[in-house]
Formats: C-alpha cells, sequence, structure tokens
C-alpha cells in the first residue's frame, strides 16, 4: 500500500546560519545570500516527507528545497542516487550555499535554485483512488510565478512520478528556466547512456564544441559516456531527436542504475562531471568526505543551460518526470555498439514507462494538480502571502489556483514592512543600527514607496535605502544614488555607504568606493562578508595599510575566518612577506565558501614559490619561472580547486 509519512533524517551537517544582512545588488535579488555557513559538522535531524509503496521509498527534505534525498528499492535493496553521508554547504548556487546529492530541483535563473537551501511550501492530499500526493510549491519574484511539485508514487509502481506545473500569471512574458539535477553515485564502471548521437561538449574554459559520437561510443577516441574518462570539469548536453522519448540512465558493470524519463516538455538532458584532476577531486572531498564521489544526470526544459525559454503571458506549463530502476543486459549496454547500447535501454524503458504512459498519467492528474490540499505541513516564505494580499487590495486577479495555498500564517519579519506600507500607506521606522532584511525588486511595489515618500512620515533613511535598491535592480543607477544620498542626509548607515561603494566600484570610481567601504566597516564591524567585499577593493588599490586596519580591529572571531586569514596572506604576498604567508598557508585556513572555480588559494601558492625563487636565485619573475612552479611546485590538494587546469 501506498503511504506518506513525516519521519526524520539524521546525518552530521554544518550549520547553514544566517542570512547576509547585505542586498545581493548584482547577484540575485530580491533574494538575499546565504553565505555565512561553516565546516564544522554536528549530528542533526532533519524534517523529511517519505512516500513509500511496496518497492520504492522516497525520502524528501523538506526544508533545503524539498530536495529528493532517497530512493531507495527495497526489491532490489539499493539506493539509486547518490545520498551524500553529510550535509555540507559550499558556495555554487546562486544565493552561494548549495549541496550535493539527491535530486535538485532548479527554477528560474540559470544555476542551483534561489530555494535549494530554504524551505518551500508543503502540503498533502490524495488523488481520487486513495494515492497520497506530497506537494511542494512556492512563489518565484524574479520571474513572479508559481511553481509546484506534485510527488507521487501509486500501489505497485516500479517508479516515483514528479509532475510540475509552472503558471505565468503576468501580462507579460517571462524568460523560463527548469533543470531537474540528479546525483547518482560515481564509479570506475559507471556508464552514462542517453538515445542521442551528437552532444555540446562544454568545459570550464568556455570551450563548446559539438561533437559526433562514434559508432563505437567514443569521442575523439574517449568514451566520454564513462565519467571516469574526463580529465577536467565538464558538461555534455545531448541531442536527443524529437521523435523520441527522452530519457538519461546512469549504469553500473551489471547493467543496473537509476533512470530518469519524462514527458517531451523537458527534453533536454546533461551529464555533469568533476573530473579526475586535483581540483575535481578536492571539490568531491569538500563537499562530501573521502570516497563518496558522484555526477549528476540532469533533464531540463531547453537544450542547454546557457539559455532561457519565454513563457507567454498567462500560460501554464506541466510535465511527468519518472524515476526508477533499470536493468539491462551488461554486456549490451558496456558494449562497444553505442547505437546498441542506448536502444537496448530504450526499448526497455517502453515497455516499463512509455511516452503514451507519462502522457496519459499526466493528463490523468490535471484534475488533481488544480485540488486544493488536506493540510498544510510546512510553510515556504512568505512572499507569496504578501503578494496574495497586494492583489487582493488592488483588485488584481490571483497569480494561483486553489491548489497553493499561501496563507496569512505565513508572513514573517521579512515581510512587516510591505505589509504596513500596504495597508497603513507608512513605513515603519527602524534604527540604521540595525540589519535589515527583506528586499524588494517588484515594479508594483516601487510604484506603493515612490508615492509614499512623498509622505513626511515616511520620508526617512529607511524608505530611501529600499527606493535605491528598487532603482539599482532596473539598472537606474542615478536614480539610486540619489536615493541613497537622501537616506544619508536623513541618518547614515553602514548600509548605504556600503550601496554607494558598490555602485562607485561598478562606475569604476574604485577609490571613491574604497572611501565609502571603510565608512561602511567602521559603522558594521561585525558583519563578515562586509569586511570581504571592502578588503578585495583595498587589495585592488594597494591600500595594504587601511586593509590591516581594518583587520587589525575585527573581532577575534572574524579575524579567524579562513577568508579573512587568507586576504592578510594575499597583502603579505603583496609586501614580500613571504615568511607571514607560509605562516599562513601552513596553517591550513578552510574557505567554508569559495567559490566554484575560484583559484585565489591556489594562486598565492604559485606566487609565493614565485617570489621566494626569485628573490634567492635573483632572477625575474617571468613566464619560465611561473612554468617552472608550476611543474616543481604542484598545489597540495586541500587548496586545489581549480576545474581546469
Amino acid at each position: 500500500m501506498s503511504e506518506l509519512k513525516l519521519e526524520n533524517y539524521i546525518m552530521p551537517a554544518a550549520k547553514l546560519g544566517p542570512d547576509s544582512p547585505l542586498p545581493p545588488l548584482d547577484i540575485c535579488l530580491p533574494y538575499t545570500l546565504q553565505n555565512n555557513y561553516n565546516r564544522e559538522k554536528k549530528i542533526t535531524e532533519f524534517k523529511t516527507v517519505v512516500l513509500e509503496n511496496d518497492i520504492l521509498k522516497a525520502t524528501f527534505l523538506i526544508e533545503f528545497g524539498g530536495r529528493l534525498w532517497s530512493l531507495f528499492h527495497k526489491k532490489a535493496k539499493r539506493e539509486l542516487l547518490y545520498t551524500n553521508p553529510v550535509f555540507q554547504p559550499c558556495n555554487l548556487a546562486i544565493r552561494n550555499a548549495w549541496f550535493s546529492g539527491g535530486v535538485e530541483w532548479n527554477i528560474g535563473l540559470h544555476g542551483h535554485s534561489v530555494f535549494t537551501c530554504s524551505p518551500l511550501y508543503v502540503s498533502k492530499l490524495k488523488m481520487d483512488d486513495g494515492t497520497p500526493v506530497l506537494r511542494m510549491y512556492e512563489w518565484e519574484r524574479v520571474r513572479m510565478v508559481p511553481f509546484q511539485i506534485d510527488a507521487f508514487l501509486p500501489d505497485g509502481s516500479e517508479f516515483l512520478f514528479v509532475r510540475v506545473k509552472i503558471v505565468n500569471p503576468n501580462e507579460n512574458e517571462v524568460p523560463m528556466y527548469w533543470w531537474s539535477n540528479i546525483a547518482v553515485p560515481e564509479t570506475p564502471d559507471t556508464r552514462v547512456i542517453v538515445p542521442a548521437e551528437s552532444i555540446l561538449k562544454r568545459d570550464y574554459k568556455g570551450n563548446k564544441s559539438i561533437v559526433s559520437i562514434s559508432p563505437d561510443g567514443t569521442i575523439d577516441g574517449i568514451d566520454l559516456s564513462y565519467p571516469v574518462n574526463f580529465n577536467r570539469s565538464a558538461d555534455n548536453f545531448y541531442y536527443i531527436k524529437p521523435e523520441s522519448q527522452p530519457w538519461i540512465t546512469s549504469l553500473d558493470k551489471d547493467g543496473k542504475g537509476l533512470i530518469q524519463t519524462s514527458t517531451k516538455k523537458l527534453y533536454g538532458r546533461k551529464l555533469f562531471v568533476w573530473g579526475m584532476h586535483k581540483g575535481g577531486r578536492s571539490w568531491q572531498e569538500f563537499l562530501s568526505v573521502p570516497g563518496s564521489a558522484y555526477i549528476e544526470i540532469q533533464a531540463g526544459l531547453t537544450q542547454t543551460q546557457s539559455e532561457y525559454i519565454q513563457m507567454p503571458a498567462g500560460a501554464e506549463w506541466s510535465w511527468l518526470e519518472a524515476y526508477g530502476l533499470m536493468e539491462c543486459t551488461p554486456e549490451v549496454v558496456h558494449g562497444k555498439n553505442w547505437k546498441e547500447a542506448y536502444n537496448s535501454v530504450d526499448k526497455k524503458i517502453k515497455s516499463l514507462m512509455s511516452e503514451d504512459n507519462l502522457e496519459s498519467i499526466l493528463t490523468e492528474t490535471a484534475k488533481m494538480a488544480n485540488k486544493s490540499p488536506d493540510e498544510i505541513i510546512q510553510r515556504g516564505s512568505g512572499w507569496g502571502t504578501l503578494e496574495r494580499i497586494r492583489r487582493e487590495k488592488y483588485n488584481e486577479p490571483p497569480f494561483c489556483s486553489e491548489a497553493l495555498i499561501f496563507d496569512d500564517v505565513s508572513l514573517k519579519k521579512e515581510q512587516e514592512m510591505y505589509l504596513e506600507l500596504l495597508i497603513s500607506g507608512l513605513v515603519p521606522y527602524v534604527s540604521p543600527k540595525e540589519k535589515i532584511y527583506g528586499w524588494m525588486i517588484q515594479k508594483q511595489w516601487k510604484d506603493i514607496l515612490e508615492k509614499a515618500v512623498e509622505h513626511p512620515q515616511n520620508d526617512h533613511w529607511l524608505s530611501w535605502l529600499h527606493l535605491g535598491i528598487m532603482y539599482y535592480s532596473q539598472g537606474n543607477f542615478e536614480k539610486a544614488k540619489n536615493a541613497w544620498e537622501k537616506s544619508l542626509e536623513r541618518e547614515p548607515s553602514a548600509w548605504v555607504y556600503r550601496n554607494l561603494g558598490i555602485l562607485a566600484k561598478k562606475n569604476n570610481h574604485i577609490e571613491e568606493a574604497g572611501d565609502l567601504l571603510i565608512k561602511a566597516v567602521e559603522m558594521a564591524p561585525d558583519v563578515y562578508d562586509l569586511t570581504v567585499e571592502c578588503c578585495n577593493v583595498l587589495i585592488g588599490l594597494e591600500r595594504y595599510e587601511d586593509l590591516l586596519k581594518i583587520i587589525n580591529n575585527l573581532s577575534s572571531e572574524i579575524r579567524n575566518y579562513g577568508r579573512i586569514k587568507i586576504i592578510e596572506a594575499q597583502v603579505a604576498l603583496k609586501q614580500n612577506n613571504l615568511e607571514r604567508v607560509e605562516e599562513i598557508l601552513k596553517s591550513r585556513p578552510s574557505i567554508p565558501d569559495i567559490r566554484e572555480g575560484e583559484q585565489t588559494l591556489s594562486d598565492i601558492w604559485f606566487e609565493m614559490h614565485e617570489r621566494i625563487i626569485s628573490k634567492t636565485e635573483n632572477i625575474p619573475i617571468d613566464e619560465n619561472l611561473k612554468k617552472r612552479v608550476r611543474e616543481k611546485f604542484p598545489p597540495p590538494a586541500w587548496l586545489d580547486f581549480r576545474q581546469f587546469t
């Protein structure tokens, strides 16, 4: 019998930490950054929803983007996904924090979802035949669209079904993006098979090429269907013929593994690998533990992940995904005939879950997708509720059906200012010493706030701070500057000095940017990421004394952060204090938020050795010396996060 139940999942986990109080002006407004996590793992309980029948058990991490964390095949006694043994956020997503493992649902913007480390709304309901349905949903604030994920596992089903629906309630078309990213184990004999005979290869140097897969499965003499044959980090986007059923599978030496298939709306398929070089291996361990490698097989709305598809005004898009076990003859799927290998899987998936089956289930569940849930298990952000209230006040049509409940209980502190503005027309005053959360870039709210600041009671620093952010998000930088300068006139704040500093940097007024950011840090010395922003600008300006003064005035807690130690090492390097650089590197500082592709650590390593040799041998630092250093002094694994070198 199929059932839905709430459980706890226990694993070692690093703390996610609070969101940044700094508006990410050029990154992901109106969302905040999630960059205050650490690498100290403690045993932690995660809230989960489990869908289970007599064949499969599916576990969802509802507090973290609704991630499908585990899909266990009970009869085969086999985990079909890569389930990370730890929870470790790292800097790979739009809002920074991301973690590896399971199946991630990515909507709206290029890259990993803004919700990947945030709770979604979670509710439950039943189909007419009694099959339980897990519904997860949210209001996406950049595209201004609601989306929902309905997952169900019927009695006796060999497949978990995931029904996705996106609605564009706007009067204009919006660029849309969706990729379901599926982590599966990386083993020496894992083969990824797709019904395709050509791919678009993309490496992390920016190189792209469309190539054909040879009859024996090789590309330029290398069989890239085996992830361990990739030396560097890379993406492979597969060209599936329009008449073919879209699917992707990862099979072990016995011809067994996960398969994902879908209706044709979700036609894109991709393989991502970290690669077998040192940087790729370092990332695998940084995201997990040694000996726990994974790859990602992915499915999306477009051919590649560098494009959007335009969603017309008023459009509703739905598709169905199916996840299950694939078992094929190993001699065939690991044979030298690529077409025979993928045809073998294609024949099997069509016998298990054909395209017609998928389309029928999608149609049959359309009524369910509009049905109101029986119970809300967890609430999301509160921004959807605020939008619902705004639309009701101005007699605008609702943005979703009764299937998605955005109730008043969902409202949180972040929405308080806007709710008060909507109800009374007033912007509540708070001290500029307070950290501010809850940004808005929506045009309708800009219009409301522009009118509100004409009222003397709203003519204070906070109103102009928010209005400036709205102008900035629309590319109206002059208006943003004027608004922020008015905010400073009303009352100075670290937040406005910081925003003006970022704007000055954008306008290439770097010295002014440095001065403004120093003022911001002096007013808010306990904000780690503000300190980092300021120090990075000062390094570029070679204002090392100002930078060291800031570092010396930090609390001992912030000064001991790995990123701050590395900034100090950069300064010591530029001042030719090589002993201090060596001392810092020997302490092996850890940077929890090191970015994907970031080479700060390895750059320091190489430059330190270049300077040491140059000083010792009295020779210039030229290309010959740089090449020599890279050959003779490979960086240790703990600091090597390069993806393509």
